[in-house]
């Protein structure tokens, strides 16, 4: 997976609560981690039933949570930035 925080791969595929990388000690079960997570979406999150976190960059509970496969853009520019990945994918 790759770190949330400092974009560095690490050798953790599902993180659990309490999980953090090992190198910017940043906790990996966050909303900013999932792959449901969208900055502008409904709650921040794409999954309809999953609880309001106010946190993002905190670990939490969320039973929905899945490691996203990438982590791409700054908070809040996720959409604008994913998009440029992949259009960059498709003519380089």
């Amino acid at each position: 997976m790759i770190c949330w925080k400092c974009r560095k791969e690490i050798n953790i595929e599902k993180p659990v609560r309490g999980d953090e990388c090992p190198l910017c000690h940043a906790d990996l079960h966050v909303c900013r981690a999932c792959e449901f997570y969208e900055s502008g979406a409904h709650n921040d999150c794409r999954e309809s039933s999953a609880d309001m976190v106010t946190d993002k960059e905190r670990a939490n509970f969320c039973d929905y949570f899945r490691s996203a496969k990438s982590i791409t853009g700054k908070p809040g520019n996720d959409k604008a930035s994913a998009a440029r990945d992949a259009f960059n994918a498709l003519f380089n």
